[in-house]
C-alpha cells in the first residue's frame, strides 16, 4: 500500500472521540493517521487525561455524598508503553471506571483505571507503517523523564453539573419540607387559637438556623481541622469557601446550603412537642443552645470528616441519627420538662392544612433521603424508591389497624403514619432494596403507631403532635433495622459487614445518641428557663384563655371582620 504523502499542513489534526461523561463509557485516543512527533510528546507529558469516576474526598465518611460517581472527575493516567505485537492502527487507551456497585459504609474506593486497550482492527494500507512508527515513539518517550507517580495518580476536582443541578433541587425540596411542610402539617392539628404561633416558631428557627449555620455550624459540622468529636472554626463564616472550592462533585456552596436545610429542619421537629404552652423566646432559646450542644457534634461525628461515629462503621445515610434520634429524644424531654397541656385534647383546627403539609413534606422527602447520594445515579433512585414505598407501606398499616381498633379510617392517622414511615427508612435510604424498604414500612407503621398512642397515655407525657413516636421511634427503629435490611439477603448494599456486626454498631450508635441527647437537652433547658425568667411556659391565662397567638404575637390566623359572627353569619340586630 501507498503511503499517505499529504503535506502535513493539509492533514487534518488528530482527533480524540470522547463520549459523554456516563458511566462506564470509554475515551479512546485514535486517529488514522497517527504522527511520529504527536505520539511522542503525549506519552513523555503527564499522561493521557480521561474522565473516570470521582475519587472520594479525604477524610469524608461514606455515609452521605462519598459514592463512586463515574466520569465526574478528570483524572491523570499513567504513561503505559505500547503493547508489543499491534497490528491495529488504531491504539485504544480506554479508561473505565466501574459504578455498578454502590459504596459500602467503610468509605468509598478509589476507582480502578483499566488497562490499556487494544482495539484488534486492520487497517489496509497502514498497519506496516504505523506499528514501527508507535513503537519508535514509545522509545522516544522513554527517554523523556517521567512525572513523578504521585503526581500522576492525582485528580484534579471538577464539578459534574448533573449532580449539581439535583442537589439544587434537593436543597429546594428540604428547604420546602420546613417552610411551608411542616409548619402546615403541625398548624393544622393544633387549636384555631394557637395556630399562628407554630406557624411563627417554624419561620423564625428557619431564619434563625440560617444565621447559625452561616457563622458558625458549617465549621463546627464539617472542618476537617476539629478533632472527632466536633470541628475547629477555620471555616466561620464560611471563610475559604469560594466559587472554586468543590465538596465531592458538587460546589462546597451548594454542600454547605445543603446540609443548611437538615440544620434548619431538626430543631423545627421538636416544635411540634412545645405546642399550645411554650413561649416564643423559649422556644428560640431552647433550640439555639440545642444545636450547639447536640446537633453540630451529632452531625461531625456521623457525617463529618474524621468523625468518631463513622470512624466506627456507623451508617446513617440522610439523618436517622443525626436528625430524627436527637430531635425526638430533645422534643420528648422538653415535653416533660414543660409538663402537660391545661386542655391536653387533640382538636385539630383545619385537618386540611395537615393533609396539605403531609403531601409537602412526602415530595420533599425525595430530596431529604434521593439527595443524600450526592450525585443523580442510581444511589439517588434507590433511595426515592425506598423512600417511596416505606411511606406507602407505613401508611397503609397504620390505617388498617385504625379501621380494626375503631372501624373507621382515620385521615390524620394515615397522614401520620406516612411519615413515620418517611422517618424510619431515612437512615436506610440508600443501603437498601425495594423488599428493605417494605419491611421498614410495616415496622414503623406497628411500632410507631403503639409507641404514639399506647405508650404516651401510659406514661403520661404530653408529646403534643408525637414527634418522639414519629421521630425518634422511627429514627431509632430504622438504625437498628438497617444491620438487617442493608444486607444482601433482603436485597440491601452493604457487603463490607455482617448482618449481627452491623446491627450491633447501629444499636450502640443509636442508644449512646439517644442517652446523650437527653442529658444535653435537659441542660439547654436549664439554661433556657433561666435566661428566660424562670418559666418555660406561658401563663394559665393565655393559655386556656386567648392563646398563644394573642398572648405570643399579638395576632390571629383567623380574624373576624366587624359584624361577623364565629360561624360567618352576620350577627342579627338586636331591636329589629
Amino acid at each position: 500500500s501507498a503511503v499517505d504523502r499529504t503535506p502535513r499542513s493539509e492533514r487534518p489534526p488528530a482527533r480524540t472521540t470522547q463520549g459523554s461523561a456516563n458511566r462506564n463509557r470509554y475515551l479512546f485516543v485514535a486517529d488514522r493517521s497517527i504522527h511520529l512527533e504527536n505520539m511522542a510528546s503525549t506519552l513523555s507529558m503527564s499522561g493521557l487525561t480521561a474522565r473516570v469516576s470521582a475519587m472520594q474526598r479525604p477524610g469524608v465518611p461514606a455515609n452521605r455524598g462519598s459514592r463512586v460517581v463515574a466520569a465526574a472527575r478528570p483524572a491523570v493516567v499513567r504513561p503505559r508503553s505500547i503493547v508489543p505485537g499491534m497490528t491495529s492502527s488504531r491504539v485504544a487507551m480506554a479508561v473505565r471506571a466501574d459504578a455498578s456497585k454502590p459504596a459500602g459504609s467503610k468509605g468509598a474506593k478509589l476507582a480502578t483505571v483499566a488497562q490499556p486497550a487494544v482495539e484488534a482492527e486492520s487497517v489496509p494500507g497502514k498497519s506496516k507503517f504505523v506499528v514501527p512508527a508507535l513503537a519508535f515513539a514509545a522509545a522516544a518517550a522513554a527517554l523523556t523523564p517521567a512525572a513523578p507517580a504521585s503526581a500522576a495518580a492525582a485528580a484534579v476536582a471538577t464539578v459534574n453539573q448533573a449532580d449539581t443541578a439535583w442537589i439544587l433541587i434537593s436543597t429546594a425540596l428540604v428547604l420546602f419540607m420546613t417552610i411551608p411542610g411542616l409548619s402546615a402539617f403541625y398548624a393544622g392539628i393544633v387549636k384555631r387559637k394557637n395556630m399562628l404561633s407554630v406557624l411563627m416558631q417554624c419561620f423564625s428557627l428557619t431564619c434563625l438556623m440560617t444565621i447559625l449555620w452561616y457563622t458558625v455550624g458549617y465549621s463546627l459540622s464539617f472542618s476537617e481541622a476539629g478533632n472527632s468529636i466536633i470541628g475547629s472554626l477555620d471555616k466561620a463564616f464560611m471563610a475559604g469557601i469560594t466559587k472554586a472550592s468543590i465538596w465531592e462533585t458538587i460546589p462546597e456552596a451548594l454542600w454547605a446550603l445543603y446540609q443548611m436545610t437538615f440544620a434548619i429542619i431538626t430543631p423545627a421537629l421538636m416544635v411540634g412537642s412545645f405546642v399550645e404552652r411554650m413561649k416564643f423566646n423559649s422556644v428560640m432559646w431552647y433550640c439555639a443552645l440545642w444545636m450547639f450542644a447536640v446537633y453540630f457534634p451529632a452531625c461531625h461525628m456521623v457525617w463529618g470528616p474524621g468523625g468518631f461515629m463513622a470512624a466506627k462503621g456507623v451508617m446513617d445515610f440522610a439523618g436517622g441519627i443525626v436528625v430524627h434520634i436527637t430531635a425526638g429524644i430533645g422534643a420528648l424531654v422538653g415535653a416533660s420538662v414543660l409538663g402537660p397541656r391545661k386542655e391536653n385534647k387533640m382538636i385539630a383546627g383545619n385537618l386540611v392544612l395537615t393533609v396539605l403539609g403531609t403531601g409537602m413534606l412526602w415530595v420533599g422527602w425525595y430530596g431529604f433521603n434521593g439527595g443524600s447520594a450526592l450525585a443523580a445515579g442510581a444511589d439517588a433512585a434507590f433511595a426515592c424508591v425506598a423512600t417511596q414505598i416505606a411511606a406507602a407501606a407505613a401508611a397503609s398499616v397504620w390505617a388498617i389497624q385504625d379501621v380494626k381498633e375503631t372501624g373507621k379510617a382515620s385521615m390524620l392517622g394515615i397522614a401520620t403514619g406516612s411519615i413515620a414511615g418517611l422517618a424510619t427508612v431515612t437512615p436506610c435510604a440508600g443501603f437498601v432494596g425495594p423488599l428493605g424498604a417494605l419491611m421498614l414500612g410495616v415496622a414503623a407503621g406497628v411500632v410507631c403507631r403503639f409507641f404514639s398512642l399506647v405508650v404516651k397515655e401510659k406514661y403520661g407525657y404530653d408529646d403534643s403532635l408525637d414527634v418522639f413516636g414519629v421521630h425518634g421511634v422511627g429514627g431509632f427503629l430504622g438504625t437498628c433495622m438497617l444491620g438487617i435490611v442493608a444486607s444482601p439477603v433482603f436485597g440491601g448494599f452493604n457487603t463490607d459487614t455482617t448482618m449481627m456486626t452491623q446491627t450491633i454498631i447501629q444499636c450502640t450508635a443509636a442508644i449512646a445518641t439517644a442517652a446523650y441527647t437527653a442529658v444535653a437537652s435537659y441542660a439547654c433547658l436549664m439554661i433556657t428557663k433561666a435566661i428566660t425568667g424562670g418559666s418555660l411556659r406561658v401563663p394559665d391565662g393565655a393559655e386556656q384563655g386567648e392563646g398563644l397567638d394573642m398572648w405570643c404575637h399579638g395576632e390571629a390566623c383567623y380574624s373576624l371582620s366587624e359584624g361577623e359572627s364565629a360561624g360567618g353569619q352576620p350577627v342579627p340586630k338586636v331591636g329589629v
